[in-house]
This record gives structure tokens, sequence and C-alpha cells, in this order.
């Protein structure tokens, strides 16, 4: 069983995933870059975590997305990614709605699409005006197709300016849909921190949600999983990789058009994708048995 690779030699880039799933019990799999980009799914990467179940394995979908994992199963079958590739869904919007637990009775100003919503179902807490809130809950961009953070910055200078504390449900900076690269709730909640504001992340890379993910895995197992038997796979650098390496649990860089343009790899540019000690035990242009 491969283990985290030293800074000092090449990561290894592999085509097959095959090699590295024995002696792992569970993957923890990221969903969008890595099961589909937003618009349709990757038939390899489908096929793989099938493999990977048929020969007893289990496949957690670990995602950022701001929204409860019923929500996000319904978007996958939307998309067409196939039920029988994964077991179970815990997202960041799962974690986020614990922090947003604490503002019970109180208004909260959603910042973020209205197909957000689901986040907030069930929650005894009040979605408020922007000028009534106690608290901010940021899921993403109003509208990530045409907007940018920069768009923003009136809005989150007010906020900064009455200390209002922010939620971000979701730290990814961008994600690829189709062929474009969006921003998410991660750059709204950099742009606040560098006004100054305070934010608590739910999700990657932060370890509460692993912790979580490994509790979830041990109540469908009815049994302990050891972290050195997991393995995570996913895009993202500071949060996949990163959030795999805080938790003490391998992990597999898949390269999607946001850190790697075309999804090419080489032992040079990984080398500049992760210059320090957290790295990958391997790296894939795309995941596939």
């Amino acid at each position: 069983m491969e283990t985290q690779a030293s800074r000092t030699t090449p990561i290894p880039i592999i085509d097959s995933i095959a090699a590295l799933a024995e002696g792992r019990d569970v993957w923890l799999t990221d969903i969008w870059g890595v099961m589909h980009n937003g618009v349709a799914p990757f038939a390899s990467a489908c096929d793989a975590c099938t493999r990977f179940r048929l020969a007893g394995g289990t496949v957690l979908l670990l995602s950022n997305a701001p929204r409860p994992a019923a929500s996000v199963a319904a978007q996958l079958d939307r998309i067409g990614v196939p039920r029988f590739a994964w077991d179970s869904i815990v997202t960041s919007g799962d974690a986020a709605r614990t922090l947003l637990s604490v503002y019970a009775g109180k208004p909260v100003f959603p910042l973020g699409p209205e197909r957000d919503l689901p986040l907030y179902d069930g929650l005894d807490m009040t979605l408020g005006s922007a000028e009534d809130a106690v608290a901010v809950s940021c899921t993403g961009l109003f509208d990530d197709e045409i907007e940018t953070p920069d768009d923003y910055a009136g809005m989150l200078t007010g906020f900064a300016a009455r200390n209002l504390p922010m939620v971000c449900a979701n730290p990814d900076l961008t994600v690829e849909r189709g062929d474009k690269i969006v921003y998410c709730a991660g750059a709204l909640a950099a742009a606040y921190e560098a006004l100054g504001g305070t934010v608590t992340y739910a999700g990657k890379p932060h370890v509460p949600i692993y912790d979580m993910a490994l509790a979830h895995i041990e109540a469908l197992k009815s049994k302990p999983v050891s972290r050195e038997r997991v393995l995570a796979i996913g895009d993202g650098i500071r949060t996949d990789i990163a959030g795999a390496a805080r938790a003490g649990i391998d992990s597999v860089f898949i390269a999607s058009g946001v850190h790697v343009e075309g999804g090419g790899l080489t032992d040079a540019g990984l080398a500049k994708l992760f210059p320090g000690d957290i790295r990958p035990i391997a790296a894939m242009g795309v995941l596939a048995w």
C-alpha cells in the first residue's frame, strides 16, 4: 500500500487507480471535478468507484457542496452519476447546519443562489435581510455565471463594518462547470477575511468534516475504520489534498481544469503545485480503474 509521498520524490503519475485500491477499505471521493463537471458524469470515475465497491470497498462522496446530502444526491441523479457508484454522501452543507444552529431564533442573511436554500430546511432560524441579519451564511454568489467576488465589495464592506460573523458553507474558491471556471463561496469568504471579517468554515480542508465522514462510515460498516485504510480522491489542492493531510489520510490528486490547464500532467507541473510537505501519493488526469 502506497503512503504519503516524500517531497524529494516525484509524485507518481498513474493511469489506473486499481493498484492503490489494494489494502484500502474506504474511498473519500470528491464529487465536482472528479465524478462530474457540473454538466455530465465522468464515466471512468463512475466505473472506478463501482469496481472498488464490487471488490468490497466503500465509497463515501465527500463534497464541499453547500447543501444537505439528500439535495446533492438528487443533483447527481439529474446529472447522471449512477447510484451504484457510491454508498453515501457527506457534505459541507451538513457541517454548516451544525454551525448555523447557534443562531436559533435569530435572523441570518443567506448569501448565495436560490438552489442552496435547502440548506436551511428545518433549522430554527430566520432568513433575514442584509440590514437586519446578525450573521451571514455564505453558500456562493447569487449568479456565479456572470458575477465575481469584486461585485460584492460593497456588501462585504458593510458586513465587516458591522462585525457580522460569516459561516462559509463551501470553502472552495472556484469550480469547473463544463468548460468554464466559476467562483464559489470560499472566494467570497476570502475577500471578507481580507476586509477584517470573521469567517467560520464548514467542509474541506477542515478536520471536523473528516471526523464526521469517518463516523458516518463506521456507522455504515458497524465497525471502526483505520485511517491508514482510507484513501481521499480529489481535484482541490487546498481542500481535498490539504484536508486529507490534516486528517492523516493519504490522497490522490485528480487534475481538473481548476489547477491543470487542459488536464495535462507533468513532473515539473506537479512539483510547482505541491512544493511542500503536503503532497498526494499519486496524480491522475482522470479517476479511472
